[in-house]
């Protein structure tokens, strides 16, 4: 599986090309102070590729880094930027799109999801989710199902349980309560964890009702990604069976911004929507 840029390198590669661009440089002049091809200075710019312990001080004097703050700042993100990720032992059963996604929100401050059909992973039970995957991987070996599974669990142990959890606010939509995924045993546990977690302090859970009618989710399921101190790095991510999208343009943002507001605004309250969910439990008993 091809390298996943982490958020360390992604920062990093925005400083340097905001440097770059500082000293009114191209992409071909850089590359021609440092000695290398123009597609390594992009890869690193991008996050693409990491930097090699002994390239860090040519980089930094290239691109006229001189403070010795920020050049530490700096060569920590180069360093850290190449440590080994909790999901390495995984990269045989997930695909690089998914490997993407879990770099960028193993990094993010906070995510705003909005969901149309499926109960948000970070969210899912084990139950749940092994059923999610079965219908949408059929055929697939049981123990990469169980691999896949196992990988859902990390991620949530991973954002939801470190120092400074994952702030998580998810608007599902009634749907989401209605569809029963696994049988009513299955659905009837996941619906009391999503209840139960909701009472969680980062974690907030807002139901949009069927009465709520159009909205500015019919497009589909999106997610933003927050990032700590640097917004500009702040990304969307829509997923399909196929592709995947990362949207950074601010324009992109915004309109995804406003969208979720405009859904937060629509769907019930955090009470309501907790009294929704015990509603949808009790119709499945």
């Amino acid at each position: 599986m091809p390298a996943t840029p982490t958020m360390r390198r992604r920062m990093l590669g925005a400083e340097l090309r905001k440097s770059r661009e500082g000293l009114g440089l191209t992409v071909d002049q850089a590359a021609e102070r440092l000695g290398w091809h123009q597609s390594k200075v992009s890869r690193v710019e991008t996050g693409r590729s990491g930097v090699r312990a002994n390239e860090v001080g040519t980089l930094l004097d290239a691109y006229e880094i001189n403070d010795p703050q920020t050049r530490e700042a700096l060569a920590t993100l180069a360093r850290e930027g190449k440590r080994r990720v909790w999901w390495a032992p995984y990269s045989d059963v997930i695909t690089h799109r998914y490997a993407s996604f879990i770099a960028f929100e193993a990094e993010a401050a906070s995510v705003r999801s909005f969901q149309t059909t499926l109960v948000h992973g970070l969210l899912q039970t084990p139950e749940y989710a092994r059923a999610v995957t079965n219908a949408l991987q059929p055929g697939t070996p049981q123990d990469e199902i169980d691999a896949l599974v196992n990988v859902r669990l990390a991620r949530q142990n991973a954002t939801l349980r470190r120092a400074d959890p994952l702030k998580v606010w998810a608007i599902m939509d009634e749907a989401v309560l209605r569809r029963e995924i696994g049988g009513a045993e299955v659905m009837t546990k996941q619906l009391r964890h999503l209840r139960e977690a909701s009472e969680e302090p980062n974690i907030t859970v807002q139901v949009l009702p069927y009465q709520a009618g159009a909205h500015a989710g019919l497009h589909g399921s999106f997610t933003i990604l927050e990032f700590p101190v640097r917004s500009d790095l702040d990304v969307v991510y829509a997923d399909s069976l196929t592709s995947n999208l990362y949207l950074e343009r601010d324009e992109d943002l915004a309109l995804y911004s406003e969208a979720f507001d405009r859904l937060r605004a629509a769907a019930l309250d955090v009470a309501p929507s907790r009294e929704l969910i015990a509603h949808a439990i009790k119709d499945l008993q």
